[in-house]
């Protein structure tokens, strides 16, 4: 077990508070299901409470960090290094749909390198927290990443697009590819979580295309200090700057990576 430092405590403290106006407003939507425009616009008002609490609680904390906000946009800090890195409501559509599978992330970036990140999911109450250097966890429980090697034996996550999406991307191929090589796959409405599920051992890969930085900052922290890897789609580190990432332990990496740049290959020569 490892004590918490004093960044993710300030982390922890504004998400547990984020979070209480979340679970009062989940339950209010589940009773809303039966209004097409009232539960769409109840979540968004629950996305701004939620980035208002975590603004006001993080700015008090460390006044000189800076934010990269979903609703609110980006706030340099003021002669500092850091800024905080916030999703205040992650898997909206499952938030909607009273599907208990949505997360508040925060991720602390310094210098332009992610240092620290927090995911909570209040409806089970699990905080998956990890920093630079000492480890991830999840509430005061040591992860690591899974230890298979072999494909077949392997369930891996992917982030389905959004209809508007759905012709933009190769996700139809890679998917194709995908099913008949791995044990079983989850498309399960929150980025974030999915990435703290990887470093959990729970998922043993996942991959997405046109993420906000937002959605995979936390995330990213969790993975690597879980001792697994990360990367663009392509092999490189922009993730952040692109929007597409893989996500698995060591061993399944490499023919994950392979996989999924035949099938874009292959549906980009299709075309």
């Amino acid at each position: 077990m490892s004590r918490k430092s004093a960044l993710i405590n300030v982390m922890e403290g504004a998400v547990r508070k984020a979070a209480r106006g979340l679970l009062r407003d989940f339950g209010e939507v589940e009773n809303l299901q039966v209004s097409k425009k009232g539960p769409a616009d109840f979540v968004s008002i629950a996305d701004h409470k939620s980035e208002r609490t975590l603004r006001e609680e993080l700015s008090r904390a460390r006044p000189k960090f800076g934010f990269r906000l979903e609703e609110g946009g980006d706030i340099e800090p003021e002669g500092g290094r850091s800024i905080w890195v916030v999703d205040p409501l992650d898997g909206t559509t499952n938030f909607l749909h009273g599907i208990p599978y949505f997360s508040i992330s925060v991720a602390v970036e310094q210098d332009g390198t992610l240092i620290a990140g927090v995911v909570y999911n209040p409806v089970v109450d699990e905080l998956f927290w990890a920093e630079r250097g000492i480890g991830t966890f999840v509430n005061y429980r040591r992860l690591r990443v899974s230890s298979r090697n072999r494909l077949p034996d392997s369930v891996i996550a992917t982030g389905i697009p959004h209809l508007e999406q759905s012709s933009e991307q190769p996700f139809m191929a890679e998917l194709d590819a995908m099913m008949p090589a791995v044990a079983g796959i989850r498309g399960c409405g929150a980025a974030s979580l999915d990435l703290a599920y990887v470093a959990a051992g729970r998922f043993d890969g996942f991959w997405d295309r046109g993420l906000a930085t937002w959605d995979m900052a936390a995330g990213i922290v969790l993975v690597r200090e879980a001792g697994g890897m990360i990367a663009d789609l392509d092999g490189s580190s922009r993730m952040m700057d692109s929007g597409n990432i893989l996500a698995s332990n060591d061993p399944l990496h490499l023919p994950l990576q392979k996989l999924l740049r035949t099938a874009a290959r292959n549906a980009a020569g299709s075309t």
